[in-house]
């Protein structure tokens, strides 16, 4: 297929203020919120668990000034093992069972909400326009789509469960300690958390422009290796494997150099973590201590106090890393986002009814002009009709414009002047999954599946029986071919079909195509990939298949359009010459010095 100079807009930026972050964790609560019941469920075993994981301290210090009683009291035996190992052991029991609870029941909400989107970002990819597809990376958009699904699955987690849940712990703490003793212990620990929180908000903004160039990097790379494997022919064709390994190093070296930094900046927010939450806790227990020793606090406060911190301790040092693995998910997600958001450049109008009327369509090309840039006119009010049953061929110079009319009339893309009919209807009008359901292609590079020859026969009408595919087959003069294989039918055709040749991938389209059985038929350079002896059989099966169908024959060789009921020679966009075969050779303009050069060619050939 012809590539034609596009241009695409870059994919937004990943996002780089708080607004952004709120705004792609705003985006993921519609997802989240299909699986509602669920969510208020896994919240109330969360505040359960937390509940239950900030009573231990409380008991631990009822226990310990318990414990003051004399030696060889007969309280000693019933406070120790029945306060201690009954109750202590109920609430750490009851931490992990809400924990395991709340995991449980939200596992279902968070793989539903990570599908959804990841079907969704796959329907959008497909609604894009061919100027997309031509313009993409495939390995850096899979790699992208692969980063934002597994971000998604672990970021709502973390949000909900770890951020709020750390911050209904601290406020629960907050709250005992300042009911408990004086204001100035939930002082001193407010100061600690906002502190800790401040440093690591601001640090972990810092570094995230280093995962974002690591992401880029690793996009990058997957994208060359990818590449560079999917023309594996290509690069031994022209000995380039150390220019495609240079090439994959570069953006590898680059890959390295940004997870270096990231690292070093990693160790430098730990160690600041670190000595703030142990600054922290030594003034906690200085206070505590002093309180013990003037009589104003028991033993037991000074165990609850030491717990508290302790517990505060585990949760705020994994609330860094949290922290930073969300601004890594987030980053992830809304790269996912940015495909998401890009405009459907080809789109249905609102309300846009199927096609219909096609029993017996005719298809119009209404002074249509198109363009793929502005400055390279392909089209030039191009005006001709298809009759319902009838074959209309068009032939010219390579970049006359030819194969530009069956992107077209798919939709690929919308011309800019005039307008495209089928049975009276501007194809702009009516949905696009009722208009190429109405059309069949046999276009002149075919890519296959990485499947069986079935399945890819089979891909034209899913759901058709063997025995249909196998007449399809048939039809296309391949079933010999699949029949003398091995494995028949079940053969597999390699990634994009490299297993078989340019003329057998060629019938297997004309099977596929032959199988959907649409009532418009284009043929663009159907044969081209044929011997001679094959193509005038295919010719007739074409001929056959065409038969009542409207038909476009789109052709460089000119044998294959002899017997088309008109003939139009495009040249520079615009229709030259029209007529039948025979008309247009009796004219002796571009089409019978076309056909003159080819019959010599043939000739010299042949000799």
């Amino acid at each position: 297929m012809r590539r034609h100079g596009e241009s695409a807009s870059s994919p937004p930026a990943a996002p780089s203020s708080a607004h952004s972050d709120w705004a792609t964790l705003r985006r993921l609560l519609p997802y989240l919120w299909q699986y509602k019941w669920r969510v208020l469920a896994a919240i109330a075993f969360m505040v359960g668990a937390k509940l239950a994981n900030v009573g231990v301290p409380v008991l631990l210090k009822a226990l310990v000034d318990a414990l003051n009683v004399r030696p060889g009291d007969p309280a000693a035996l019933l406070v120790v093992p029945v306060g201690l190992l009954l109750a202590y052991g109920g609430l750490r029991l009851c931490t992990s069972l809400f924990t395991e609870l709340r995991e449980l029941v939200f596992a279902k909400a968070t793989q539903g909400a990570a599908r959804s989107i990841a079907l969704q970002t796959f329907r959008h990819l497909h609604a894009l326009s061919l100027r997309f597809h031509l313009e993409r990376q495939t390995g850096g958009m899979s790699r992208d789509i692969e980063r934002g699904v597994r971000a998604l699955e672990s970021l709502v987690s973390f949000t909900l469960f770890n951020i709020i849940a750390t911050l209904v712990e601290v406020l629960l703490v907050l709250g005992v300690l300042a009911v408990k003793f004086d204001a100035g212990f939930a002082w001193i620990t407010l100061a600690a958390l906002l502190l800790y929180i401040v440093f690591t908000v601001r640090v972990t903004e810092w570094r995230t422009q280093f995962r974002r160039q690591a992401n880029e990097s690793d996009s990058a790379a997957h994208s060359k290796a990818v590449d560079a494997l999917l023309n594996y022919e290509t690069v031994k064709y022209f000995n380039n494997e150390e220019f495609e390994a240079r090439r994959y190093d570069e953006s590898l070296e680059r890959l390295r150099r940004a997870r270096l930094k990231s690292q070093s900046t990693l160790s430098l927010l730990n160690t600041g973590q670190q000595l703030i939450i142990a600054t922290a806790l030594v003034v906690m227990l200085w206070r505590a201590t002093q309180g013990v020793v003037a009589g104003r606090m028991t033993l037991g406060d000074l165990v609850m106090v030491n717990g508290f911190m302790i517990q505060l301790y585990i949760p705020l040092n994994f609330l860094g890393v949290i922290y930073r693995e969300i601004k890594q998910g987030l980053t992830d997600v809304d790269r996912m986002f940015a495909l998401m958001d890009r405009p459907q450049e080809v789109a249905d109008a609102p309300g846009a009814p199927p096609l219909a009327g096609l029993e017996r369509p005719v298809v119009r090309f209404e002074d249509v002009h198109f363009a793929y840039e502005p400055e390279r006119p392909i089209l030039r009010g191009l005006s001709f009709e298809i009759p319902a049953g009838q074959t209309v061929a068009v032939v010219g110079p390579s970049g006359a414009g030819k194969s530009t009319l069956a992107r077209l009339l798919f939709r690929f893309y919308d011309v800019q002047q005039g307008r495209i009919t089928i049975a009276g209807q501007d194809i702009r009008s009516v949905t696009q999954e009722s208009l190429r359901r109405a059309l069949g292609i046999v276009p002149q590079d075919t890519v296959l599946f990485n499947d069986t020859i079935a399945y890819n026969i089979a891909y034209g009408r899913p759901g058709a029986s063997q025995a249909e595919v196998e007449a399809a087959a048939r039809a296309a003069h391949i079933h010999d071919f699949i029949a003398s294989t091995p494995k028949g039918y079940a053969t597999l055709v390699g990634e994009r079909g490299l297993k078989l040749s340019g003329g057998e991938k060629q019938r297997v389209a004309i099977a596929r195509t032959l199988l959907k059985n649409p009532p418009i038929l284009i043929f663009d350079e159907a044969t081209s990939a044929l011997d001679s002896a094959n193509e005038r059989a295919i010719q007739a099966e074409l001929r056959s298949a065409a038969q009542g169908k409207t038909t476009l024959l789109i052709a460089h060789r000119l044998s294959t359009v002899v017997d088309a009921h008109e003939i139009l020679v495009l040249e520079a966009g615009r229709i030259v010459e029209r007529g039948t075969h025979a008309a247009l050779l009796a004219q002796g303009g571009i089409y019978a010095r076309m056909w003159a050069l080819q019959q010599s060619g043939e000739a010299a050939v042949a000799a």
